[in-house]
């Protein structure tokens, strides 16, 4: 391997330690998000009866037949089906049950006429609303007028029309959202076998950092990319843990990365990973392989095992990485720039597919499109490095416009850009008009 790496040599060495997390069995609140390694098959079919899918009542065909405005069906009103009952009324000839929506059709009944055919038992016109169960003789008898005829089964779900038992209602592979809990909660499943959501743990290192809302002194910086960092692990599947800015102290660092080892399936540092004199992680994990973490060759441990190896990579911006792992679970951890930009793109680039392989996902990467650079002047590319630079991607004209300069301290641009232009290490000039590879990240 040579001393720079490539993008695609940098993200084979991650996804090649990444295995994915060990299924468990998860309470379907809890499964949100997860990925099912399991088929799931009905078993009982949706709906399990035959049911109303209207308010209304609950006829036979033959006795509503020809009914009109000026000569109403005249129907006895037996009783109520509410959703829920299980003693049902039998509805025999000239009569009605009234019924809910989601009741069961009860036996005789063969179709449901809506409450806005018929007077709604008040004996005079059109209805909007039933009268009352109370207000009729008896509870529930009385008379209703229907004024239109319904055909056999109108207004009525049948039983297995949504799903049958023994049909798949879920794959292997799929992300439990919304509507898959739903669906699960549906067929009767109070459990499910999942890969669990990725723990991500996210540390920003320097003295400089300040949090949000707190007083900016003279040489500081507001943390953003821990901020960031953790939102964008959220938004790839993951539960993501954000920790307070680290100082540039390596013992410091050891000691917060070996704190948050129980409750992290990924580390994520950001800054410190350059040649500076106080690039702390990378002083901090560079040597943990030694047995302590602290490189003065002691083998005590007082600090994360590992190893973290620091590298160049022949990419623009993202040069200074580090990967490796931590721990005795040996968890993975990824060492990313300080500065927003680059911390952000090689989030995309390396920690994303690292959190969708720990989810065991086929699909590790953001969706990708061609387009043609908009007009505008030329963009210059340094030889021999992969460059992503900030860019609006205009699906319906096939187009992308460069957002912000290349630099990779402004992070203002990158709050607009929907996309990543992707440029070869063999190409340093881009014309208005050239076809390009982008990453959507919109």
């Amino acid at each position: 391997m040579s001393t720079t790496w490539s993008v695609d040599e940098h993200l084979e060495d991650i996804l090649a330690a990444v295995r994915p997390l060990d299924p468990i069995e998860l309470q379907l609140p809890d499964a949100q998000g997860c990925v099912l390694v399991e088929d799931v098959t009905v078993p009982v079919a949706l709906p399990p009866f035959d049911n109303s899918s209207m308010d209304g009542y609950a006829v036979r065909v033959a006795d509503v037949t020809g009914a009109t405005e000026e000569f109403p069906a005249v129907l006895t009103v037996i009783g109520d089906v509410a959703a829920g009952d299980g003693g049902l009324p039998t509805v025999g000839p000239g009569q009605a049950a009234r019924i809910m929506t989601g009741a069961p059709l009860p036996p005789g009944a063969e179709a449901v006429v809506p409450v806005e055919w018929t007077d709604g038992g008040t004996g005079g016109g059109a209805a909007t609303a039933m009268r009352p169960a109370g207000r009729a003789p008896e509870g529930a008898s009385g008379e209703v007028r229907v004024h239109r005829p319904a055909p056999a089964r109108a207004h009525v779900r049948a039983r297995g029309s949504d799903v049958q038992a023994g049909d798949l209602a879920l794959e292997a592979g799929t992300v439990l959202g919304p509507a898959q809990i739903g669906l699960l909660a549906a067929i009767g499943r109070g459990t499910v076998r999942v890969r669990p959501r990725p723990r991500v743990v996210v540390l920003s290192t320097g003295s400089e950092l300040v949090q949000p809302g707190e007083e900016l002194g003279p040489g500081r910086i507001y943390d953003s990319n821990s901020f960031v960092l953790a939102a964008a692990a959220r938004d790839a599947g993951a539960i993501a843990y954000r920790v307070g800015a680290v100082t540039d102290d390596a013992q410091t660092l050891r000691a917060t990365i070996e704190d948050q080892l129980i409750r992290a399936d990924l580390l994520v540092t950001t800054g410190g990973v350059s040649v500076g004199a106080y690039d702390v992680v990378k002083e901090a994990l560079s040597s943990v392989g030694d047995g302590d973490g602290d490189g003065d060759g002691d083998g005590e441990e007082d600090g994360p095992a590992g190893g973290v190896d620091f590298r160049r990579l022949a990419m623009q911006p993202g040069k200074p990485q580090g990967f490796g792992s931590v721990g005795p679970e040996q968890t993975p951890l990824l060492a990313l720039p300080g500065n927003p930009v680059s911390c952000y793109v090689s989030f995309e680039l390396f920690v994303r597919p690292a959190i969708r392989a720990l989810m065991g996902l086929p699909d590790l990467h953001r969706p990708r499109a061609r387009a043609v650079l908009a007009a505008g002047g030329p963009l210059s590319s340094p030889a021999g490095k992969r460059q992503f630079l900030r860019g609006r991607y205009d699906a319906e004209a096939g187009t992308v416009t460069p957002v912000g300069g290349a630099g990779s301290h402004l992070i203002a641009a990158l709050a607009h850009a929907d996309a990543l232009l992707d440029i070869p290490e063999d190409t340093t000039t881009v014309e208005p008009g050239t076809e390009l590879d982008v990453v959507l990240i919109g």
